[in-house]
């Protein structure tokens, strides 16, 4: 059993990274190569994705610009139902397949039990972050959105621009003020495992980088921010 940073004290908020820190690998790859292997005519459309990441090394750019066309290459146009049904089966096949950390759920329940409030917080997209949030029991998801287009008299069509900023390094920072002000200022413990994380770990009142790189190991070393290694 492991015990959260604040057991015995007053409740705080337990803030968790989903990639690489609840789960063992990312999850948007697996989650667009899937849809294009359930789909295969999507297929076609896969062209774009060399493109597009060519693009963003060249121009050293944007990479929620990256994520918008990657996720529109694979599933843009498509509609929200035979979305949201991959998204559905995708979710469930995680808890079958054990693509969650057992230390990580072991820390999640542990935080629960000591009746903290459970965020998570992703860049990865909402067409299915916020399924993972109600699988595990968050009750709030903070995660990159999505925008869609309403084509009456059809379902809603994903166009796949950003609705919010994509939710990494400094925005993780941003979401993590904004979370204070939603929890009456209660202490805030967060959990990621990248160096993009380090921003708002930094501004936590506890924070642990998980299973981090060891560029990622040093920063957090120096940012006196103490690194855990779950599995």
């Amino acid at each position: 059993m492991t015990t959260p940073p604040t057991a015995g004290t007053i409740p705080c908020v337990a803030v968790f990274d989903l990639d690489g820190t609840l789960t063992w690998r990312d999850t948007l790859l697996p989650f667009l190569l899937g849809y294009v292997l359930r789909h295969p005519s999507r297929g076609m459309r896969l062209w774009r994705v060399p493109v597009a990441l060519l693009s963003f090394a060249l121009s050293q750019g944007d990479r929620g610009l990256l994520k918008m066309r990657v996720i529109r290459a694979v599933m843009g146009d498509e509609p929200r139902g035979r979305i949201d049904a991959w998204s559905n089966s995708f979710v469930g096949n995680l808890e079958r397949r054990r693509a969650f950390r057992p230390a990580a759920l072991e820390r999640l329940d542990a935080h629960r039990r000591a009746g903290d409030h459970l965020v998570l917080l992703s860049a990865s997209p909402d067409l299915y972050v916020p399924r993972i949030g109600e699988l595990l029991g968050f009750e709030r998801t903070l995660c990159t959105e999505l925008q869609w287009r309403v084509k009456p008299p059809d379902e809603d069509r994903l166009d796949a621009a950003l609705r919010t900023p994509n939710r990494r390094g400094a925005e993780k920072s941003r979401c993590l003020a904004w979370l204070r002000t939603q929890y009456a200022n209660l202490p805030v413990v967060a959990y990621g495992n990248s160096g993009s994380d380090l921003p708002h770990l930094g501004q936590a009142d506890r924070a642990v980088l998980v299973n981090g790189s060891a560029v990622a190991r040093r920063k957090a070393a120096a940012a006196n921010i103490p690194v855990e290694d779950w599995i």
